[in-house]
């Protein structure tokens, strides 16, 4: 099964079985106006140069973009937080593709606004080989151009939904990243690029396979 079947699976199993119809409704609401907005098409896009960026892994061991691209491309992608079903199916299939990445000569790193206690939870919960790095207030989301604010009224549902963000990001600005993968070529410049501001579709691992293997080739030329 791809990854978009099992988010369908997942989303229509939660809104036809577990949430409420007003929570479904606000939820609905809340994405078709991020999409509305045109934020994901204001994120950066391929041709663009990636911000440069240095965070601690949620063991509190500090990686630097600059040092990991000295290695090979970059592949990094923008994580919600434990607490969201979608991007843990996310994590669990790029930590199958792992492999995959690792040998087109890549690293894969993770990015989210949750504190480092919920990111070792997130690490250990989905078993993954790669680490997730806490980007505090979303600034680095923000340099991408994926950070958005959340409407008070799904504020609301989020704390009734048990995801309150005060909490599990330990900070009150009410922001998130939009799901967001991104492939950083070894001169800083982004090769590949994929945002969307529905969080219950992302992209399969596998589509960025094409450019890691030109980017490798490219490499060994």
């Amino acid at each position: 099964m791809s990854l978009q079947e099992k988010l369908a699976a997942l989303k229509a199993h939660a809104e036809g079985t577990l949430l409420p119809a007003d929570m479904v409704e606000v939820l609905h609401r809340a994405t078709d106006e991020l999409i509305a907005s045109g934020a994901q098409d204001r994120a950066l896009k391929a041709g663009n140069k990636a911000p440069a960026f240095t965070l601690h892994d949620a063991d509190g061991t500090e990686m630097s973009s600059v040092e990991l691209l000295k290695k090979g491309p970059l592949v990094v992608t923008f994580y919600r937080g434990v607490w969201c079903p979608y991007c843990n199916l996310d994590l669990e299939a790029l930590e199958e593709a792992r492999s995959e990445i690792e040998a087109r000569g890549a690293t894969l790193v993770a990015l989210s606004q949750q504190n480092a206690v919920n990111s070792r939870k997130s690490h250990r919960q989905n078993n993954l080989g790669f680490p997730i790095l806490v980007d505090e207030a979303g600034k680095t989301g923000d340099a991408f151009g994926v950070r958005w604010n959340l409407p008070r009224y799904l504020q609301d549902v989020h704390k009734k939904l048990g995801a309150d963000l005060t909490t599990f990001n330990g900070e009150n600005s009410w922001t998130l990243p939009m799901p967001a993968r991104y492939v950083i070529d070894q001169t800083g410049t982004i090769a590949y690029a994929e945002v969307n501001a529905d969080y219950t579709q992302r992209p399969e691992p596998s589509d960025m396979f094409a450019v890691l293997d030109q980017l490798k080739a490219e490499n060994a030329a």
